[in-house]
């Protein structure tokens, strides 16, 4: 028999006949693959319970598409929504919705984007919740304390808004008459007061000590400048000529701050009262214009740093920011320390009066301001915007806006009538160490950094008008005479400058 035909095995019961050799060799695989899957399904690998259904390759194609358009859409959210920039609210808002606060090899900015990503999956509820935290993290982290006062307080604010109300009033009949003035007059004075600014220059520059120049002010009569230095000197200068009038002895280490009496080198006695200054070991000294050794002490900060101190408008007063996170009001009447005002987490480091004497303003380590009511004692005005300490802060002469300069080298202008940030300067390369209005009218606003320049913005459009460069060092303060005719700095180089030309 050939292989053509087959080949036949004869058995005792059947015969079983096979076809060709490449049919038995199908038949076998086929035999080895149905033991296999038995094998499978006995060992439990496989499952039979359901039916395979068809692939439909179109709708698998339109759920891609719709999946990352889903995922487009919420990039997009995640996007535009505001998060805050601070870690540690940051990771108190992923504990809120349950999320850990920190994944391995994450850093600071995943951790928002993951954040952004969260609050845009979850939506406007989750939004809700996240104000409602920041607010209560920021009454409770940031609160205001309200102590019972004395009864010198208590007449020392009676004081305050006797004196306070009439200059209010007078402020206001002035604004009103500036506010009839034709608008071609007023830019006409405009045009000409930033013609003047545009063409500053160096009128005079000595050097003031062994050690850098941390502070200066101009006399309420501008015909005296006094510097304050790290050696712990205080010197007095003729203006403009420079000349050293007179050294005050008295601080061991770095004086923070010397300020005039309002009423200094005008009616106020040379024997008086006149200066008032600060240190870094908490001492601070009041001075008269007769002597080179201190009139007397106002003890209560040590061991806590004094960085700076300001005399209220009536020179009744003197307040001092303390580096135990307060400010206080001493009375120099009394003799007394009659407020001390908590409210900032971190230590406060600067300090203004708005010129009718009825308000204060502070800025703190912590980059938030405050805008106190010396007539009732509350905060008035919460300032938060800023990223970094608030080194600088000062009141236009019109009373209702306020300037401050910080760490994160950027001045914001704020509203009291409106409790508002209004604008943002991205003023210097180097945090801002002062921020100064022109007295009087404010129409512009000098800003002084540690990138070693001065410059001067125009209000209220807050452009730029001037850069004063000169200074080798950091520039840790500037002023404006009174009879707007001078810029002075002070600076890390151990010298002060004079800038001129005259200005209105």
């Amino acid at each position: 028999m050939s292989d053509d035909e087959g080949i036949g095995y004869v058995k005792p019961d059947r015969v079983i006949h096979y076809g060709s050799l490449e049919e038995r060799l199908r038949l076998q695989s086929a035999a080895a693959g149905a033991n296999a899957i038995k094998a499978g399904i006995a060992a439990g690998n496989i499952s039979i319970a359901g039916k395979a259904e068809p692939m439909d390759l179109e709708a698998e194609v339109s759920a891609s598409k719709q999946e990352l358009l889903d995922e487009f859409e919420k990039r997009k959210k995640a996007r535009q929504l505001a998060v805050s920039t601070d870690d540690g609210e940051v990771k108190a808002y992923l504990r809120q919705l349950g999320e850990p606060i920190c994944l391995f090899g994450e850093d600071k900015a995943d951790r928002r984007a993951r954040l952004r990503l969260l609050l845009a999956a979850l939506g406007e509820g989750a939004l809700r919740k996240k104000n409602e935290l920041a607010y209560a993290r920021r009454d409770s982290k940031y609160a205001t304390w309200y102590h019972e006062g004395s009864e010198t307080l208590r007449q020392a604010r009676v004081w305050i808004a006797q004196y306070s109300l009439p200059r209010s009033h007078f402020r206001l009949e002035k604004a009103r008459e500036e506010e009839a003035t034709s608008s071609a007059q007023i830019n006409a004075k405009q045009q000409e007061l930033h013609k003047k600014l545009r063409a500053m220059t160096i009128e005079s520059s000595q050097i003031g000590d062994t050690r850098p120049i941390s502070y200066c002010e101009f006399s309420p009569n501008s015909e005296m400048l006094v510097t304050a230095s790290w050696s712990g000197l205080c010197k007095l200068w003729s203006i403009p000529d420079c000349q050293p009038i007179r050294t005050l002895r008295g601080h061991n280490c770095n004086v923070g701050a010397i300020v005039f009496h309002p009423y200094a080198t005008k009616n106020l006695d040379n024997s008086a009262c006149c200066l008032a200054s600060c240190a870094q070991d908490g001492t601070v000294k009041l001075w008269s214009l007769d002597s080179e050794e201190p009139i007397a002490d106002i003890e209560g900060h040590a061991p806590y740093r004094v960085s700076r101190l300001a005399y209220h408008p009536s020179g009744r007063f003197l307040a001092t920011c303390c580096f135990d996170n307060s400010w206080r009001l001493w009375d120099l009447e009394a003799q007394e320390e009659i407020l001390h005002q908590e409210g900032h987490s971190k230590p406060v480091y600067d300090i203004a009066f708005q010129n009718d004497g009825a308000l204060c303003a502070t800025g703190g380590m912590d980059a938030f301001g405050r805008v106190w009511d010396l007539r009732t004692g509350r905060c008035v005005m919460f300032m938060e915007g800023h990223l970094k300490s608030v080194l600088g802060i000062d009141f236009s002469p019109d009373g209702y806006h306020l300037a401050t300069g910080s760490e994160d080298n950027t001045v914001k202008i704020w509203d009291l009538r409106h409790r508002k940030l209004v604008y943002t300067i991205p003023a210097h390369k180097g945090l801002i160490s002062k921020v100064k209005f022109q007295p009087e009218h404010g129409n512009y606003l000098i800003t002084a950094s540690y990138d070693n320049t001065i410059k001067i913005w125009s209000n209220p459009t807050w452009t730029p008008l001037k850069t004063l460069a000169g200074h080798e060092g950091k520039i840790m303060m500037v002023d404006i005479s009174k009879d707007n005719k001078f810029i002075a700095s002070s600076s890390f180089d151990r010298t002060f400058k004079l800038w001129t030309p005259d200005v209105i």
